[in-house]
Protein backbone atom coordinates (compact mmCIF):
# COMPACT_ATOMS: atom_id res chain seq x y z
CA UNK A 1 0.00 0.00 0.00
CA UNK A 2 1.26 3.21 -0.90
CA UNK A 3 2.17 5.61 1.85
CA UNK A 4 3.03 9.22 1.21
CA UNK A 5 5.42 11.35 3.15
CA UNK A 6 3.54 13.90 3.78
CA UNK A 7 1.33 12.35 7.23
CA UNK A 8 -0.54 15.08 7.62
CA UNK A 9 -2.85 16.24 4.24
CA UNK A 10 -3.80 19.93 3.95
CA UNK A 11 -6.63 21.70 1.78
CA UNK A 12 -5.11 24.04 -0.68
CA UNK A 13 -6.44 25.46 -4.25
CA UNK A 14 -5.65 26.73 -7.00
CA UNK A 15 -5.61 30.83 -8.71
CA UNK A 16 -8.76 30.21 -10.87
CA UNK A 17 -6.30 30.47 -14.28
CA UNK A 18 -5.14 27.26 -13.38
CA UNK A 19 -5.27 24.54 -15.68
CA UNK A 20 -6.89 21.23 -14.33
CA UNK A 21 -6.93 18.80 -17.31
CA UNK A 22 -6.32 15.40 -18.61
CA UNK A 23 -4.16 14.21 -21.23
CA UNK A 24 -4.88 11.27 -24.15
CA UNK A 25 -2.44 10.45 -27.22
CA UNK A 26 -4.52 9.23 -30.68
CA UNK A 27 -2.31 6.03 -30.75
CA UNK A 28 -3.25 5.11 -27.48
CA UNK A 29 -7.15 5.74 -28.09
CA UNK A 30 -8.58 6.28 -30.93
CA UNK A 31 -8.62 2.83 -32.46
CA UNK A 32 -8.70 1.58 -35.64
CA UNK A 33 -6.93 0.00 -38.79
CA UNK A 34 -4.44 2.79 -39.75
CA UNK A 35 -0.60 1.85 -41.18
CA UNK A 36 1.41 3.61 -38.79
CA UNK A 37 5.01 2.40 -36.95
CA UNK A 38 3.11 1.27 -34.04
CA UNK A 39 0.65 -0.69 -35.79
CA UNK A 40 3.21 -2.37 -37.84
CA UNK A 41 5.31 -3.04 -34.74
CA UNK A 42 2.55 -4.72 -32.98
CA UNK A 43 1.76 -6.75 -36.01
CA UNK A 44 4.84 -7.99 -35.42
CA UNK A 45 4.31 -8.97 -31.80
CA UNK A 46 6.44 -6.86 -30.14
CA UNK A 47 3.70 -5.96 -27.57
CA UNK A 48 3.17 -8.13 -23.93
CA UNK A 49 -0.34 -9.01 -24.06
CA UNK A 50 -0.77 -9.59 -27.87
CA UNK A 51 -2.84 -6.44 -28.16
CA UNK A 52 -2.72 -3.62 -30.89
CA UNK A 53 -3.89 0.17 -31.12
CA UNK A 54 -6.38 -0.91 -33.74
CA UNK A 55 -9.25 -1.56 -30.88
CA UNK A 56 -7.71 0.80 -28.32
CA UNK A 57 -10.84 3.21 -26.71
CA UNK A 58 -12.59 3.15 -30.22
CA UNK A 59 -12.41 6.59 -29.45
CA UNK A 60 -12.91 7.75 -33.09
CA UNK A 61 -16.39 6.50 -32.77
CA UNK A 62 -16.75 7.73 -29.47
CA UNK A 63 -15.97 11.48 -29.82
CA UNK A 64 -19.54 12.49 -28.12
CA UNK A 65 -19.76 10.24 -25.45
CA UNK A 66 -15.79 10.69 -24.17
CA UNK A 67 -16.40 14.39 -24.29
CA UNK A 68 -19.13 13.49 -21.90
CA UNK A 69 -16.79 11.75 -19.86
CA UNK A 70 -14.66 15.24 -19.45
CA UNK A 71 -17.47 17.44 -18.78
CA UNK A 72 -18.37 14.85 -16.37
CA UNK A 73 -14.76 15.25 -14.73
CA UNK A 74 -15.50 18.95 -14.93
CA UNK A 75 -11.78 19.75 -16.23
CA UNK A 76 -11.13 23.09 -17.58
CA UNK A 77 -8.55 21.85 -20.67
CA UNK A 78 -7.72 18.78 -22.43
CA UNK A 79 -4.77 17.59 -23.81
CA UNK A 80 -5.03 15.27 -26.81
CA UNK A 81 -2.93 14.36 -30.11
CA UNK A 82 -3.75 14.48 -33.90
CA UNK A 83 -3.05 10.98 -35.28
CA UNK A 84 -0.55 11.92 -38.38
CA UNK A 85 -1.16 8.64 -40.41
CA UNK A 86 -5.37 9.31 -40.27
CA UNK A 87 -4.65 12.90 -41.23
CA UNK A 88 -1.87 11.99 -44.19
CA UNK A 89 -1.82 8.28 -45.00
CA UNK A 90 0.20 8.84 -48.17
CA UNK A 91 3.12 11.48 -48.82
CA UNK A 92 1.37 14.46 -50.45
CA UNK A 93 -2.20 13.56 -49.84
CA UNK A 94 -4.32 14.98 -46.61
CA UNK A 95 -7.89 13.38 -45.79
CA UNK A 96 -10.04 15.97 -45.56
CA UNK A 97 -12.71 14.42 -44.23
CA UNK A 98 -10.26 13.32 -41.22
CA UNK A 99 -9.37 16.94 -40.60
CA UNK A 100 -13.35 17.69 -40.24
CA UNK A 101 -13.79 15.45 -37.51
CA UNK A 102 -10.94 16.74 -35.52
CA UNK A 103 -12.70 20.07 -36.26
CA UNK A 104 -15.73 18.86 -34.95
CA UNK A 105 -14.07 17.47 -31.89
CA UNK A 106 -12.45 20.07 -30.89
CA UNK A 107 -15.54 23.03 -31.42
CA UNK A 108 -17.25 20.00 -29.33
CA UNK A 109 -14.87 20.94 -26.87
CA UNK A 110 -15.04 24.60 -27.24
CA UNK A 111 -18.51 24.52 -26.84
CA UNK A 112 -18.09 22.09 -23.74
CA UNK A 113 -15.93 25.06 -22.46
CA UNK A 114 -12.70 22.99 -22.49
CA UNK A 115 -9.62 24.68 -23.20
CA UNK A 116 -8.19 22.32 -26.29
CA UNK A 117 -4.18 21.50 -25.99
CA UNK A 118 -3.14 19.61 -29.12
CA UNK A 119 -0.06 17.45 -29.50
CA UNK A 120 0.90 17.12 -33.17
CA UNK A 121 3.48 14.09 -32.39
CA UNK A 122 3.60 11.75 -29.66
CA UNK A 123 5.66 8.32 -30.68
CA UNK A 124 3.87 7.51 -34.05
CA UNK A 125 4.82 8.39 -38.10
CA UNK A 126 3.02 6.84 -40.96
CA UNK A 127 4.44 4.08 -42.44
CA UNK A 128 5.51 5.97 -45.93
CA UNK A 129 7.23 8.63 -43.38
CA UNK A 130 9.14 5.50 -41.53
CA UNK A 131 10.41 3.97 -44.69
CA UNK A 132 12.05 7.00 -45.79
CA UNK A 133 14.02 7.23 -42.53
CA UNK A 134 11.52 8.76 -40.26
CA UNK A 135 13.32 12.26 -38.74
CA UNK A 136 16.48 11.04 -39.70
CA UNK A 137 16.23 11.04 -43.33
CA UNK A 138 17.09 14.85 -44.90
CA UNK A 139 13.72 16.54 -45.52
CA UNK A 140 11.71 15.21 -42.53
CA UNK A 141 11.62 18.42 -41.01
CA UNK A 142 10.07 20.10 -43.96
CA UNK A 143 8.10 16.79 -44.43
CA UNK A 144 6.45 17.27 -41.05
CA UNK A 145 5.84 21.09 -40.90
CA UNK A 146 3.50 20.13 -44.02
CA UNK A 147 1.62 18.18 -41.95
CA UNK A 148 1.22 20.87 -39.31
CA UNK A 149 0.30 23.50 -41.52
CA UNK A 150 -2.57 20.74 -43.10
CA UNK A 151 -3.61 20.77 -39.67
CA UNK A 152 -3.01 24.57 -38.75
CA UNK A 153 -5.39 25.28 -41.69
CA UNK A 154 -7.97 23.05 -40.65
CA UNK A 155 -8.34 23.51 -36.68
CA UNK A 156 -5.88 26.09 -35.64
CA UNK A 157 -8.81 28.97 -35.12
CA UNK A 158 -10.00 27.12 -32.19
CA UNK A 159 -6.28 25.97 -30.79
CA UNK A 160 -4.70 28.32 -28.60
CA UNK A 161 -2.10 25.51 -26.79
CA UNK A 162 -0.35 23.35 -28.63
CA UNK A 163 2.52 20.31 -28.06
CA UNK A 164 5.02 20.27 -30.92
CA UNK A 165 6.76 16.87 -29.93
CA UNK A 166 6.03 14.80 -26.94
CA UNK A 167 8.58 12.81 -24.84
CA UNK A 168 11.82 13.42 -27.52
CA UNK A 169 14.03 11.55 -25.40
CA UNK A 170 12.03 8.77 -24.65
CA UNK A 171 10.92 8.35 -28.68
CA UNK A 172 14.80 8.49 -29.51
CA UNK A 173 16.11 6.65 -27.00
CA UNK A 174 13.37 4.11 -27.35
CA UNK A 175 13.48 3.50 -30.61
CA UNK A 176 17.21 4.02 -31.73
CA UNK A 177 19.39 3.38 -28.89
CA UNK A 178 17.63 0.38 -26.96
CA UNK A 179 15.49 -0.85 -30.41
CA UNK A 180 12.27 -1.29 -28.32
CA UNK A 181 9.99 0.94 -30.08
CA UNK A 182 9.91 1.62 -33.84
CA UNK A 183 11.77 1.80 -36.13
CA UNK A 184 13.68 -0.85 -33.40
CA UNK A 185 17.38 0.37 -34.28
CA UNK A 186 20.23 0.10 -32.19
CA UNK A 187 22.83 3.06 -33.71
CA UNK A 188 24.00 5.81 -31.37
CA UNK A 189 24.47 7.78 -35.10
CA UNK A 190 21.05 7.54 -36.26
CA UNK A 191 19.43 8.58 -32.77
CA UNK A 192 21.70 11.49 -33.17
CA UNK A 193 20.03 11.94 -36.84
CA UNK A 194 16.85 11.91 -35.82
CA UNK A 195 17.48 14.49 -32.66
CA UNK A 196 18.58 16.71 -34.87
CA UNK A 197 15.97 16.25 -37.41
CA UNK A 198 12.94 16.24 -34.52
CA UNK A 199 14.50 19.56 -32.99
CA UNK A 200 14.45 21.11 -36.44
CA UNK A 201 10.86 19.84 -37.30
CA UNK A 202 9.65 21.41 -33.47
CA UNK A 203 11.07 24.79 -34.46
CA UNK A 204 9.28 24.99 -37.81
CA UNK A 205 6.22 23.26 -36.40
CA UNK A 206 6.11 26.67 -34.03
CA UNK A 207 6.91 28.74 -36.82
CA UNK A 208 3.51 27.60 -38.78
CA UNK A 209 1.37 27.31 -36.02
CA UNK A 210 2.33 31.12 -35.11
CA UNK A 211 2.43 32.36 -38.87
CA UNK A 212 -0.35 30.42 -39.60
CA UNK A 213 -2.67 31.78 -36.37
CA UNK A 214 -1.56 35.18 -37.37
CA UNK A 215 -2.51 35.28 -40.70
CA UNK A 216 -5.73 34.59 -39.70
CA UNK A 217 -6.53 37.02 -37.41
CA UNK A 218 -5.82 35.18 -34.35
CA UNK A 219 -4.04 36.08 -31.65
CA UNK A 220 -0.39 33.86 -30.83
CA UNK A 221 -0.70 30.22 -29.80
CA UNK A 222 1.14 28.81 -26.66
CA UNK A 223 3.19 26.25 -27.80
CA UNK A 224 5.70 23.80 -25.88
CA UNK A 225 7.48 20.47 -26.26
CA UNK A 226 6.49 17.60 -23.87
CA UNK A 227 9.53 16.42 -22.19
CA UNK A 228 9.91 13.45 -20.17
CA UNK A 229 12.04 13.96 -16.96
CA UNK A 230 13.31 11.43 -14.12
CA UNK A 231 15.17 12.35 -11.13
CA UNK A 232 18.24 10.50 -11.93
CA UNK A 233 20.34 9.40 -8.42
CA UNK A 234 23.80 7.59 -8.59
CA UNK A 235 24.21 4.23 -7.49
CA UNK A 236 27.14 4.19 -4.88
CA UNK A 237 31.10 5.00 -6.65
CA UNK A 238 32.71 7.48 -8.51
CA UNK A 239 32.01 5.65 -11.94
CA UNK A 240 28.67 5.85 -11.41
CA UNK A 241 28.58 8.50 -10.24
CA UNK A 242 30.11 10.29 -13.63
CA UNK A 243 27.67 7.47 -15.76
CA UNK A 244 24.50 9.44 -14.09
CA UNK A 245 25.80 12.41 -14.95
CA UNK A 246 26.24 11.76 -17.99
CA UNK A 247 22.53 10.47 -18.74
CA UNK A 248 21.28 13.73 -17.00
CA UNK A 249 23.59 15.63 -19.69
CA UNK A 250 22.58 13.58 -22.74
CA UNK A 251 19.39 12.22 -22.46
CA UNK A 252 17.45 15.49 -20.35
CA UNK A 253 19.62 18.58 -20.04
CA UNK A 254 20.37 18.56 -24.06
CA UNK A 255 17.02 18.03 -25.30
CA UNK A 256 15.22 20.46 -22.86
CA UNK A 257 18.23 22.83 -24.01
CA UNK A 258 18.01 22.46 -27.96
CA UNK A 259 14.25 21.94 -27.81
CA UNK A 260 13.27 25.07 -25.26
CA UNK A 261 14.51 28.07 -27.69
CA UNK A 262 11.62 29.56 -29.36
CA UNK A 263 8.62 28.31 -26.66
CA UNK A 264 6.13 29.37 -25.01
CA UNK A 265 6.42 27.18 -22.17
CA UNK A 266 7.83 24.22 -20.65
CA UNK A 267 6.13 20.82 -21.22
CA UNK A 268 6.90 18.33 -17.97
CA UNK A 269 5.60 14.91 -17.91
CA UNK A 270 6.67 13.86 -14.79
CA UNK A 271 6.56 10.21 -13.79
CA UNK A 272 9.19 8.51 -11.30
CA UNK A 273 13.28 8.42 -10.40
CA UNK A 274 15.52 6.08 -11.22
CA UNK A 275 18.93 5.31 -9.72
CA UNK A 276 22.22 5.33 -12.28
CA UNK A 277 25.01 2.72 -12.22
CA UNK A 278 28.31 2.16 -14.26
CA UNK A 279 28.77 -1.01 -16.67
CA UNK A 280 31.16 -2.64 -18.14
CA UNK A 281 29.06 -3.72 -21.17
CA UNK A 282 29.58 -0.92 -24.15
CA UNK A 283 26.42 -2.21 -25.79
CA UNK A 284 24.77 -0.64 -22.50
CA UNK A 285 26.37 2.72 -23.37
CA UNK A 286 28.38 2.12 -20.30
CA UNK A 287 24.84 2.75 -18.65
CA UNK A 288 23.46 0.14 -15.51
CA UNK A 289 19.80 1.39 -14.85
CA UNK A 290 18.52 0.47 -11.06
CA UNK A 291 14.76 0.90 -9.43
CA UNK A 292 15.43 2.21 -6.28
CA UNK A 293 15.69 0.59 -2.68
CA UNK A 294 12.89 2.40 -1.06
CA UNK A 295 9.45 3.22 -1.79
CA UNK A 296 6.09 2.63 -2.96
CA UNK A 297 5.52 1.47 -7.04
CA UNK A 298 3.10 1.42 -9.02
CA UNK A 299 2.06 -2.15 -11.35
CA UNK A 300 5.20 -1.00 -13.29
CA UNK A 301 7.30 -1.01 -11.14
CA UNK A 302 7.91 2.48 -11.13
CA UNK A 303 8.99 4.21 -7.81
CA UNK A 304 6.10 6.88 -6.29
CA UNK A 305 8.06 9.69 -5.69
CA UNK A 306 6.23 13.10 -5.25
CA UNK A 307 9.28 15.42 -4.32
CA UNK A 308 10.85 14.39 -7.49
CA UNK A 309 8.76 16.84 -9.11
CA UNK A 310 10.28 19.90 -7.43
CA UNK A 311 13.94 18.71 -7.72
CA UNK A 312 12.70 18.45 -11.15
CA UNK A 313 11.31 22.12 -11.87
CA UNK A 314 13.28 24.10 -9.38
CA UNK A 315 16.20 22.90 -11.74
CA UNK A 316 14.57 23.05 -15.16
CA UNK A 317 12.02 26.04 -14.60
CA UNK A 318 15.14 28.05 -13.89
CA UNK A 319 17.01 26.64 -16.45
CA UNK A 320 14.78 27.51 -19.52
CA UNK A 321 13.40 30.72 -17.53
CA UNK A 322 10.04 29.49 -18.89
CA UNK A 323 6.75 29.25 -17.13
CA UNK A 324 5.89 25.45 -16.42
CA UNK A 325 3.01 23.12 -17.53
CA UNK A 326 2.87 19.93 -16.27
CA UNK A 327 1.55 17.66 -19.35
CA UNK A 328 1.47 14.34 -17.89
CA UNK A 329 1.54 12.94 -14.54
CA UNK A 330 -0.03 9.48 -13.79
CA UNK A 331 0.45 6.16 -12.06
CA UNK A 332 -0.67 2.43 -13.45
CA UNK A 333 -2.89 1.21 -10.49
CA UNK A 334 -5.64 -1.07 -12.07
CA UNK A 335 -7.04 -1.62 -8.33
CA UNK A 336 -7.00 2.12 -8.04
CA UNK A 337 -5.40 1.67 -4.95
CA UNK A 338 -3.48 4.49 -4.48
CA UNK A 339 -4.10 7.14 -7.72
CA UNK A 340 -6.09 9.53 -5.47
CA UNK A 341 -3.22 9.89 -3.16
CA UNK A 342 -0.99 10.26 -5.86
CA UNK A 343 -2.45 13.13 -7.30
CA UNK A 344 -2.85 14.74 -3.77
CA UNK A 345 1.13 14.60 -3.09
CA UNK A 346 2.04 15.90 -6.52
CA UNK A 347 -0.40 18.42 -6.94
CA UNK A 348 0.78 19.52 -3.70
CA UNK A 349 3.62 19.76 -4.75
CA UNK A 350 2.84 21.88 -7.16
CA UNK A 351 0.73 24.42 -5.39
CA UNK A 352 3.85 24.72 -2.74
CA UNK A 353 6.22 25.90 -5.49
CA UNK A 354 3.65 28.31 -6.58
CA UNK A 355 3.50 29.55 -3.50
CA UNK A 356 7.62 30.01 -3.40
CA UNK A 357 6.34 32.47 -6.98
CA UNK A 358 7.09 29.53 -9.91
CA UNK A 359 4.86 30.02 -12.63
CA UNK A 360 3.02 26.71 -12.81
CA UNK A 361 -0.05 27.40 -15.45
CA UNK A 362 -1.55 24.16 -15.07
CA UNK A 363 -1.77 20.10 -13.96
CA UNK A 364 -3.01 17.34 -17.03
CA UNK A 365 -3.19 13.77 -15.59
CA UNK A 366 -2.40 10.58 -17.35
CA UNK A 367 -4.61 9.67 -18.70
CA UNK A 368 -8.82 9.74 -18.75
CA UNK A 369 -9.25 6.19 -19.19
CA UNK A 370 -7.43 3.03 -19.60
CA UNK A 371 -5.74 2.81 -23.08
CA UNK A 372 -3.48 0.98 -25.34
CA UNK A 373 -0.20 1.46 -23.47
CA UNK A 374 2.73 1.10 -25.71
CA UNK A 375 4.78 -2.02 -25.25
CA UNK A 376 2.61 -3.31 -22.43
CA UNK A 377 -0.70 -2.94 -24.35
CA UNK A 378 -4.18 -2.84 -22.19
CA UNK A 379 -2.26 -4.42 -19.64
CA UNK A 380 -1.51 -1.36 -17.76
CA UNK A 381 -4.19 0.87 -16.03
CA UNK A 382 -3.93 4.73 -16.14
CA UNK A 383 -7.19 5.67 -16.24
CA UNK A 384 -9.42 7.72 -13.99
CA UNK A 385 -11.97 5.81 -16.07
CA UNK A 386 -12.12 1.94 -15.93
CA UNK A 387 -12.25 0.69 -20.42
CA UNK A 388 -13.83 -2.67 -20.72
CA UNK A 389 -11.95 -3.29 -24.09
CA UNK A 390 -14.48 -5.62 -24.81
CA UNK A 391 -17.17 -4.02 -24.30
CA UNK A 392 -15.96 -0.34 -24.82
CA UNK A 393 -17.79 0.63 -21.58
CA UNK A 394 -16.39 3.20 -19.29
CA UNK A 395 -16.67 3.06 -15.61
CA UNK A 396 -15.47 6.33 -13.34
CA UNK A 397 -13.36 5.25 -10.37
CA UNK A 398 -12.83 6.60 -7.19
CA UNK A 399 -9.90 8.53 -7.88
CA UNK A 400 -11.69 9.81 -11.29
CA UNK A 401 -14.60 10.95 -8.43
CA UNK A 402 -11.62 12.67 -6.15
CA UNK A 403 -10.53 14.89 -9.69
CA UNK A 404 -14.09 15.50 -10.36
CA UNK A 405 -13.78 17.14 -6.64
CA UNK A 406 -10.73 18.70 -7.50
CA UNK A 407 -11.91 20.35 -10.66
CA UNK A 408 -15.39 21.71 -9.01
CA UNK A 409 -13.61 23.45 -5.82
CA UNK A 410 -10.14 23.89 -7.61
CA UNK A 411 -8.28 22.46 -5.37
CA UNK A 412 -8.19 20.36 -2.09
CA UNK A 413 -10.83 20.35 0.28
CA UNK A 414 -11.03 18.85 3.95
CA UNK A 415 -13.96 16.90 2.74
CA UNK A 416 -11.77 15.67 -0.06
CA UNK A 417 -9.08 14.60 2.64
CA UNK A 418 -11.56 12.86 4.83
CA UNK A 419 -13.34 11.13 2.01
CA UNK A 420 -10.64 10.08 -0.43
CA UNK A 421 -7.08 10.22 1.58
CA UNK A 422 -7.58 8.24 4.41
Amino acid sequence: MYVSSDLAPRPFSFPPEFQLGVATSATQIEGGELQHSWSRHADHGHIKDSSTPARACDHWNRVKQDTGLLRELGVNSYRFGIEWARVQPERGRFDEQALARYRDEIQLLVDSGILPMVTLHHFTNPLWFEDAGGFAAKDAPDTFAAYVEAVVKAVGDLVPQWITINEPNVYLVNGYLFGLWPPAKKSMRELRKAARGLTVASQLAAEVIRSGRSADGFRNAEIGVAHHLRVFEPLPGRLSAIACRRVEREFQERFVDSMSEGMDFLGVNYYTRERIGFSARPGEGFIKRAESENGARTDLGWEIYPAGISTLLRRYAKRTELPVIITENGAADAGDRFRARFIYDHLRELHLLMEEGMQIGGYFHWTLMDNFEWLEGESARFGLYECDFESQQRRIRASGEFFQDLCAAGGVTHEMISRYLF
